[in-house]
């Protein structure tokens, strides 16, 4: 074990050359980033989602009850042994020639069926009150952290001059307030990260699963190698567009659609204009071309900057479906009509009509409009 600690903490690695772990010991006289400093995080990440749960339970939703949102979820599919089986054991999604071999085995009619599985798929995603109430947790936490990382920043050189970052560059001491605003961030998206084994499993679980190991990555990297500086900068810059986001879904939930689409041109302006804008041209130059000039390139330097650029590359993605999902919405005309669903809650599938029974229907996909969008973060990760 100490054979892999110390090659896994190897200072030609982490470190700029001449650097030692030792050089970066706390004193008297200054207090640096230590790896055990962010042990803190996984109690604190405990204590986040106790907060949540109470949160949820006592402001969240009478919020949510205030503004006319349903606390009942989906009507459930009634009892059925065979279908629970298939449903279970086989697939959620049965095809025609399956639903045609169920039909008659329990006579009924194909369209029953397919109710049926569609009744039982919508059992297991949380009701409209209760992802508002999640909304409404993490739009208050992004609200709260990007606040204080403004009212941060806003007071250290390197918001104005990103040179700053890498001047005395790994002996810069540890702020307070610095300390404070990384270890919150690591305990919020701890505790988003647990909270998915036990929270309803959605759609999209994998990837934001992979979006909160990236991002917890991210956090933990520049933390250890003392590139907090710049780490401030990148966390300000996405939690930016984070509230505008959760605010939006607040009011798709709340059916105040005029306002949710106010919300969404906001959030997708932000969203491009910060991740395609300020991203590169303030954090990458800074990364790449300020600290290559001041402190010069090393092994986790490489790295760092390896995982900045795959994540400059995911903001291009993102933003391209943002803009594609904006212009379908406007050019079908739902981005004012009451009449569209939101995939975590809604059937987002296509039911399976045997050929002789299909025909032409005008029906829309909610993730066709803004909302099929805003059911879910567009990354994650984002971060």
């Amino acid at each position: 074990m100490a054979g892999i600690l110390a090659w896994f903490w190897n200072e030609r690695f982490w470190l700029p050359h001449n650097v030692t772990w030792a050089d970066l010991k706390n004193t008297d006289e200054s207090t640096f980033p230590q790896a055990e400093d962010l042990y803190l995080a996984c109690p604190l990440a405990f204590c986040m989602f106790m907060i949540r749960l109470i949160f949820e339970r006592f402001i969240a939703k009478p919020c949510a009850l205030g503004l006319k949102i349903q606390a009942s979820g989906p009507q459930k599919a009634q009892l059925n042994a065979i279908l629970e089986k298939v449903f279970t054991a086989i697939t959620k999604h049965p095809d025609e020639k399956r639903l045609e071999g169920l039909s008659k085995q329990l006579d009924w009619d194909v369209r029953t069926i397919q109710r049926w599985f569609r009744q039982r798929r919508n059992q297991e995603k949380p009701s409209t009150l209760a992802r508002f109430c999640e909304s409404m947790w993490r739009f208050t936490f992004y609200l709260y952290i990007f606040t204080y990382g403004v009212r941060f920043l806003k007071k250290t050189p390197w918001l104005w001059n990103t040179r700053e970052c890498w001047y005395n560059y790994p002996y810069q001491p540890l702020m307070v307030d610095l300390h404070y605003y990384y270890i919150l961030e690591l305990s919020f998206y701890l505790s988003l990260f647990f909270s998915q084994f036990t929270d309803i499993r959605r759609k999209d679980f994998l990837l934001m699963l992979l979006h909160h190991v990236a991002t917890i990555s991210l956090i933990t990297f520049s933390y250890v190698n003392n590139m907090a500086r710049v780490g401030t900068l990148i966390m300000c810059l996405h939690d930016a567009a984070d509230v505008l986001l959760e605010a939006a879904k607040m009011a798709n939930y709340a059916k105040c659609h005029r306002l949710c689409n106010v919300l969404f041109i906001m959030f997708a302006l932000v969203f491009i204009s910060s991740r395609l804008g300020v991203y590169p041209v303030w954090i990458l130059n800074s990364t790449l071309f300020e600290s290559w000039e001041i402190v010069g390139p090393y092994p986790s330097w490489w790295v760092f900057n390896l995982l900045l650029v795959l994540l400059q590359a995911l903001h291009t993605f993102w933003s391209y479906l943002i803009v594609r999902i904006t212009c379908r919405a406007i050019s079908r005309g739902k981005v004012s009509k009451d009449d569209r669903s939101d995939i975590e809650s809604s059937s987002d599938e296509d039911e399976v009509v045997p050929s002789s029974q299909k025909h032409h229907t005008n029906g829309t996909n909610g993730a066709h409009g803004t909302n099929g969008y805003l059911s879910s973060s567009p990354c994650p990760d984002e971060h």
